[in-house]
């Protein structure tokens, strides 16, 4: 860790030297060298940028166990009291955020070749120390021991990380070829154009087509795939890390499954032998295992669901955005800029924290859900057979079924007795106007008395559905677990609106193109001379041209002439005569 801190800062140093600044400070003109030089040097930009998406979700899962290590506390730099165990956590945070600075910086600084061969160095280094640390590891003979057990299957967590060093490998190699090549032929690096901007305005102005195309079942109901549409590099990071972090939970809850499974009957053989038989240990045993296993796969593909709907609500949430709908978003929201900036700051490390302590939430919550369910109705059937069980479910449940089937029995004579007949045929329900109201008035009486009765078992069903649903949802920051009128109270839920709003103002396609081709206009403009007051024939030639724009744009849209600042200094009179004569020319 302190060789890797110290070569960060070198690395850094080095960009940041060869970064020349807009503002040169008086004192530095007295040196040539220093002139401009140690610039900010930035690392990635979070707030829409499309360059390298892929290449800082790889360099951000080659990060992964450095933050997972960090949530759950198990770096430390320094033994502090605990008092100051927060600032040595963020003290942390800030050596570890250092130490893996360089893979991001030598992606986006615009010196490519120098970037891309520190980079190269740099990852491999990390590549080679990970490799002799995984070797290393697979020498340890397995013992009884638990962190023998766990030093040896150390690898699996380094598979990804290996992986995603490897990708880094081979991209920054790519950026020394592409930069010796650009050397060689004398070419200079342009910005980037952003093609799926200006496809995506294009195909605003194209006529919308005449026959609909008909979608699949997968496009209809999973996902349909927009060639106009890209993830800003901010959400395909969240989402790898968030993948990398779970695999490594579910990796480590297993392997600890695992040792614990396999020395269960060695750890509590003295306590079998003394109070419990041993079948029935075991079989109790079995029913935990099988159980442990069987939530944790219901778990892990619930929470990988959850995280590929992060893709799906993005893009969602934003295409509604841009075409000017906001059904998504709380009926009384107000638009506040702090809300915008802070949820791109804390949007993606919370929405990895939120998947994986999700995953561990929802893990044990099925694992009491699954063990109620084995000992209700597994275990009986397996030890009296099915016709014993049930019977005794009808001897222990008519209550509750009476109960369900009163419910029902309001809502069938609801529908077919005190409901008036369809209106037409066609009609998809009967219309909300009763029918038999002497009956309906008996049958409301009495059933006042006997739906008390009801609403204690919807009060019970209504707090177990609460919070099944809230522990579903606990990983998804799109979507609120407070109800209609209380959005505000999920801080969660406010900063995904937030983050959305500030990417839809920073990202809006239309605001962007109209926004590049102004600049790109000006400055061919300026470069042209055509606004220079040199010469004296652009000034005429480019004076012709507007006033004829001018009384085109005018013939085109009489209502400006009244707006005119040369109109409103005349009379009124004569202003009408204007719009009259270009109306009676229009038409």
């Amino acid at each position: 860790m302190l060789l890797s801190l110290l070569v960060s800062v070198f690395i850094m140093l080095l960009l940041s030297f060869v970064e020349r600044r807009k503002k040169i400070w008086d004192c530095e003109r007295r040196f040539c060298c220093l002139s401009g030089r140690f610039g900010f040097v930035v690392p990635l930009d979070f707030t829409g940028k499309m360059q390298n998406r892929w290449s800082y979700g790889f360099a951000f899962g080659a990060v992964t166990p450095f933050m997972m290590s960090l949530m759950f506390r198990s770096i430390r730099i320094a033994d502090v009291p605990s008092y100051l165990q927060v600032l040595a956590t963020l003290f942390t945070a800030l050596v570890l955020s250092i130490t893996c600075m360089p893979l991001f910086a030598c992606l986006s600084t615009p010196h490519r070749l120098l970037g891309g061969v520190l980079g190269l160095l740099y990852s491999l280094s990390w590549f080679v120390a990970l490799m002799w640390k995984s070797i290393r590891y697979k020498e340890i003979v397995l013992n009884d021991n638990f962190v023998d057990y766990l030093m040896r299957l150390e690898w699996l967590f380094d598979v990804p990380q290996l992986l995603c060093l490897g990708f880094l490998l081979c991209r920054f190699g790519s950026i020394i070829v592409k930069g010796v090549q650009n050397r060689l032929r004398n070419h200079s690096n342009q910005e980037e154009v952003k093609k799926h901007e200006y496809k995506y305005v294009q195909r605003l102005l194209r006529w919308p087509a005449e026959a609909s195309v008909q979608k699949s079942w997968f496009q209809r109901k999973v996902y349909e795939w927009d060639p106009y549409f890209k993830f800003p590099n901010r959400i395909i990071a969240t989402v790898v890390m968030c993948f990398l972090g779970l695999y490594m939970m579910v990796t480590s809850e297993q392997i600890i499954s695992w040792w614990l499974t396999l020395n269960m009957y060695d750890l509590w053989k003295t306590y079998v032998n003394d109070s419990l038989d041993q079948t029935s240990f075991f079989t109790h045993l079995n029913y935990a295992t099988y159980t442990w296993y069987i939530s944790a796969a219901c778990a892990t593909l619930t929470s990988v669901i959850h995280i590929s709907q992060v893709l799906v609500y993005y893009r969602k949430h934003m295409q509604s955005l841009r075409v000017g709908e906001k059904k998504y978003l709380p009926k009384t929201y107000k638009l506040d800029p702090v809300y915008g900036v802070v949820g791109l700051l804390k949007y993606p490390g919370h929405q990895i924290a939120f998947s994986v302590w999700g995953y561990l939430i929802m893990h044990v919550a099925m694992f009491v859900v699954g063990l109620v369910f084995v000992y209700l109705v597994i275990s009986p059937i397996l030890q009296h057979g099915f016709l014993h069980w049930l019977k005794w479910v009808g001897v222990s449940l008519p209550n509750f079924f009476i109960l369900l089937a009163l419910m029902g029995l309001q809502r069938m004579l609801s529908h077919i007795f005190f409901l008036q007949d369809k209106i037409s045929p066609t009609d998809e329900d009967k219309p909300l106007a009763l029918n038999n109201r002497k009956a309906f008035h008996n049958f409301n009486y009495f059933f006042f008395f006997c739906n008390m009765i009801l609403g204690v078992m919807n009060c019970c069903l209504r707090l177990i559905k609460s919070a099944a649903v809230g522990l579903m949802l606990l990983s998804r920051i799109e979507r609120t677990i407070m109800p209609e009128g209380f959005e505000k109270q999920d801080t969660s839920y406010c900063m995904w609106v937030g983050m959305i709003m500030a990417d839809h103002y920073h990202t809006n396609p239309v605001l962007v193109c109209f926004c590049h081709l102004l600049l790109k206009h000006t400055s061919e403009s300026v470069q042209d001379g055509e606004y220079s007051r040199l010469n004296s024939d652009p000034i005429t030639k480019d004076r012709v041209r507007t006033r004829w724009l001018l009384m085109y744009t005018l013939l085109r849209n009489p209502k400006l002439i009244l707006l005119r600042k040369k109109r409103k200094q005349k009379n009124d009179k004569e202003g009408e005569l204007a719009f009259a004569w270009a109306v009676s020319n229009i038409a």
